[in-house]
């Protein structure tokens, strides 16, 4: 009988290595909150590409034994790495590989440079041991990881748009569709194996955040990925899935799209509108408190304002979430 039929996922979301079939791999690291990102592996013959590494290094390199155990051939050396944007849960990992070429969207390698590993190393150490909501958010969120002492690898080659790449025999397509969740989201596209890593793009059981936008943006990538047609699809946090993960995400967007708008309208500030906005159907998902930035980033984009304080986004999501 079909998996699908029994009712469980056909990839249990477990952490490690999952094997997707015909060389390709997820990595997948619950509960998908704040860091804890999915990777991929692409293999043909002895070749190899890295989608993204993970937030620090003892992480990445435990995913790396995990790959070389898989695929003792084409992962001994990576040959190259996709970082699909510039957040540093999918590339503070980088120092490990650094031999590959790594590539990544011309805007998602600009974007990096703005917050290296050691910038977030020293947030997280001065708010170690201090008590207010901020400090313990902080905490909550990136506290888990080892930033220190990381060797900021950025990408050495960069495109804008479109990049079709190879891998052993297999062609991979990587679709700039970014500014989006980040300035330079990419997708990357097996279309022999109709597979799509998503990068963050896509939070599956999680909630969105929008750090750039515009969300029409967003809202349009997830209709590329649609149109692709993947039959498996590993997002950049949560369960790999298939188009109803993409669905969901999608009609998300629009629904807090719409619903701030009508706060906008009505006057309301954007912290205002956060707390007012009823969830509904996506009151299950994770890291609800994530509502703060993306009604921020929307009223930015009805105003037409530019440039959003991260700080105070920090803090907007600190007062909301329960920690």
């Amino acid at each position: 009988m079909a998996w699908e039929n029994l009712g469980i996922p056909k990839w249990a979301f477990t952490k490690g290595l999952a094997d997707v079939g015909n060389g390709i791999y997820a990595y997948l690291q619950p509960d998908g909150s704040w860091g804890w990102s999915n990777a991929g592996l692409v293999v043909d013959g002895d070749e190899s590409l890295l989608v993204d590494t993970l937030f620090d290094v003892p992480l990445t390199g435990e995913m790396l034994e995990a790959m070389r155990a898989a695929e003792p051939g084409a992962a001994a050396r990576i040959d190259k790495v996709v970082n699909t944007h510039a957040n540093g849960d999918h590339c503070h990992g980088n120092e490990l590989v650094a031999e590959a070429e790594i590539i990544a969207s011309k805007a998602a390698a600009e974007e990096m440079d703005e917050l290296p590993p050691s910038a977030l190393a020293a947030i997280v150490a001065a708010t170690k041991d201090q008590d207010s909501k901020l400090a313990r958010f902080i905490q909550h969120a990136f506290g888990s990881f080892q930033f220190e002492g990381i060797t900021y690898t950025p990408p050495n080659r960069t495109f804008e748009k479109e990049l079709s790449i190879r891998v052993g025999d297999k062609q991979v397509e990587l679709y700039e569709v970014g500014p989006a969740h980040t300035r330079g989201d990419v997708l990357v596209h097996v279309p022999a194996d109709r597979t799509v890593f998503s990068g963050d793009i896509l939070f599956i059981e999680g909630t969105p955040i929008i750090w750039a936008g515009p969300v029409g943006n967003w809202i349009a990538a997830c209709d590329r990925i649609l149109a692709l047609a993947p039959e498996v699809i590993v997002p950049g946090h949560g369960p790999i899935t298939d188009a109803r993960g993409v669905e969901a995400v999608k009609a998300y967007l629009e629904f807090i799209r719409d619903e701030a708008r009508k706060r906008y309208d009505a006057g309301l500030t954007a912290m205002e509108a956060a707390k007012d906005i009823e969830l509904g159907d996506f009151s299950s998902w994770g890291d609800a408190e994530r509502i703060a930035v993306n009604v921020d980033t929307l009223y930015r984009e009805f105003s037409g304002e530019v440039g959003s304080d991260t700080g105070n986004l920090l803090a907007a999501m600190a007062e909301l979430a329960d920690i």
